[in-house]
């Protein structure tokens, strides 16, 4: 089976470096996916789940805030801000995210307003791979078992 390497980097250190069937990635212009041999690109990351399929068929859903993705030679490297693997992703703290994220936004004036309305959009964009992901591992017959 055919597969390419996938490499995600944040400040922070690695979040996923390993060999996996394919990759879709939360591009500027749209959502695209990579599989083996795609032609090579450099793309703008936005902020948005990043869904890669492991050479063992499971699905794992993964939270980025943006960045670039490098594909070539079977070889995709996602530089991101931020990036968050579901199974790391605590919900309690994200909801309290989500509740201080409205409150800024409530009471943004024109200078904090769109960093307020990104912290929150972040914070919501953690909590839906979360769920995305427990509901996949809830499926019958479900790879994420």
């Amino acid at each position: 089976m055919a597969t390419i390497r996938l490499q995600i980097v944040t400040p922070a250190g690695v979040v996923l470096d390993e060999d996996v069937r394919s990759v879709r990635l939360p591009g500027v212009l749209g959502s695209f996916g990579v599989l083996p041999d795609h032609a090579a690109l450099i793309s703008e990351l936005e902020v948005g789940p990043i869904y890669v399929v492991h050479t063992n068929g499971d699905t794992e859903y993964i939270a980025a805030s943006g960045g670039f993705a490098k594909v070539a030679d079977n070889r995709v490297v996602v530089t991101a801000p931020a990036a968050e693997r579901a199974a790391d992703i605590d919900v309690r703290r994200v909801e309290e995210a989500i509740a201080r994220a409205r409150a800024r936004l409530a009471e943004a004036g024109a200078e904090g307003y769109e960093e307020a309305r990104e912290a929150l959009r972040r914070a919501m964009l953690r909590l839906k791979v979360a769920a995305t992901a427990q509901e996949g591992a809830a499926q019958p017959g479900s790879n994420n078992d």
